[in-house]
């Protein structure tokens, strides 16, 4: 099977400024290339487990009013997938996502539950609402879906359509049947600089700069400079450029923030949204969610393939987005907006294939022993939602790394009684033979 590392907060991480485990001169030293959440989660979980670690990264989280990292402009409110904002339908997203989310949902609840965690890092447990067209039994994705959430150990759990009312929705806007569950919910620019600190304090060094080219092609000089036994590429979109991988694309995002102060209208304290799927059509998103200093934000979009962050407030496709949220809730009607920073936009970085947390499969040139790269980037809007899920697997692969052991590709894990006789890999082509499957397993 393939080597999870699912972790657990306490037992193998720890919030205090001391690694849980320290390192000794002889441990490994592992460079981590990005500085978005996913690099900084995985830097925690590298830490903790008794590694130096050094992060490179072209930019930082800021906090002014020029562009924020996409970390900072997620929405950051923890799904389920396949998720409301999100594009991973593959099969081997699927499976993996199902058990990453689940990692990150319990380690975000457990920072949750201490008041003083909490409001360091920025993360509280709130109800999130999910509203349907149709009774859930009439769709079997969605009723697949609840279905795999109540089973999946997330807390408070109600399917009843009184939650129409009870969020005040407007009857007319066609939602018959509702459920809700807590969700941890996340203020990005608050989270940032906490994992930003506590990675600091935990030993990791900062070093500001930029990688241009293919790492497989660079990847003796960095390891020779940064004295790395293993590099992870934790990117985002530069996936396309620093792994070789043409697939990546960015999916445009942007979200309308206003004041959420329950004084223009009455405060909005759960996360309410209409998934794309669930109305069969994308341009009827509607994602309300609720921050934790008085913010909503105002979305939903996605636009593939859109590279620019050129969007204003009068951008055609946000003004569809507001009347159509507004026409959901009526109260955002006198929603103000956010003085200090009304629209936030972003750059969700998708791969064609699936999310990719897997060594370097490609070999590494005039050597005889396999890469030591490995990739964890692809999470598209759904960085925050995996981050703990997708470090613990990327901390499994390192310690593979460091033994040179042969890097397997990721694919659908099948359970013994029910392995088919042919199983496709990502490339498209046949395995074997069921033994020679789960032999690679």
């Amino acid at each position: 099977m393939q080597n999870h590392g699912n972790l657990l907060f306490w037992r193998d991480l720890s919030p205090h400024s001391a690694p849980l485990h320290a390192p000794t001169q002889s441990s490994p030293r592992v460079l981590i290339v990005g500085g978005g959440v996913t690099g900084l989660v995985t830097a925690w979980t590298l830490l903790d487990k008794g590694y130096h670690v050094t992060i490179l990264a072209k930019d930082w989280a800021t906090y002014g009013t020029s562009q924020r990292l996409t970390s900072q402009i997620a929405g950051a409110l923890w799904e389920f997938p396949p998720a409301v904002c999100g594009q991973h339908t593959d099969a081997i997203s699927l499976q993996n996502s199902k058990r990453w989310c689940m990692v990150a949902y319990h380690i975000w609840d457990a920072i949750a539950a201490s008041k003083e965690l909490s409001e360091l890092a920025g993360v509280r447990m709130k109800c999130a609402d999910f509203f349907f067209p149709v009774p859930v039994e009439q769709d079997p994705a969605q009723m697949s879906k609840m279905l795999e959430i109540i089973a999946s150990g997330v807390r408070g759990f109600r399917r009843d359509p009184a939650i129409i009312a009870e969020r005040r929705v407007d009857q007319n806007y066609g939602a018959v049947d509702a459920y809700e569950h807590l969700a941890p919910i996340i203020d990005t620019d608050v989270s940032m600089a906490f994992l930003m600190r506590l990675v600091v304090s935990k030993g990791a060094k900062m070093v500001t700069r930029s990688i241009s080219g293919d790492l497989l092609n660079q990847e003796a000089q960095l390891r020779a400079e940064f004295n790395a036994d293993v590099i992870i590429n934790a990117t985002g979109l530069a996936g396309t450029e620093l792994a070789g991988d043409d697939s990546c694309y960015p999916i445009r995002g942007g979200l309308i923030r206003v004041v959420n102060d329950g004084s223009d209208f009455p405060k909005l304290d759960a996360a309410l949204t209409i998934t794309a799927d669930a109305v069969h059509d994308s341009s009827e998103i509607v994602f309300l969610v609720p921050r934790n200093d008085n913010t909503l934000l105002i979305g939903g979009i996605a636009e593939s393939h859109e590279d620019q962050l050129d969007l204003t407030l009068d951008s055609p496709i946000l003004k569809r987005m507001r009347a159509r949220c507004e026409a959901f809730l009526p109260d955002l009607k006198k929603a103000k907006l956010d003085p200090a920073y009304p629209l936030a936009q972003g750059l969700r970085p998708f791969r064609q294939r699936n999310v990719r947390v897997e060594r370097e499969l490609r070999p590494q040139p005039s050597a005889s022993t396999p890469s030591r790269i490995v990739h964890s980037y692809g999470q598209g809007g759904a960085g925050w939602s995996l981050s703990f899920g997708c470090a613990g697997d990327v901390a499994a692969l390192v310690e593979e790394a460091l033994l040179d052991l042969s890097p397997r590709p990721m694919m659908i894990e099948v359970a013994a009684d029910k392995a088919p006789a042919s199983v496709m890999e990502p490339t498209g082509l046949p395995l074997r033979a069921e033994s020679d499957f789960r032999a690679r397993l």
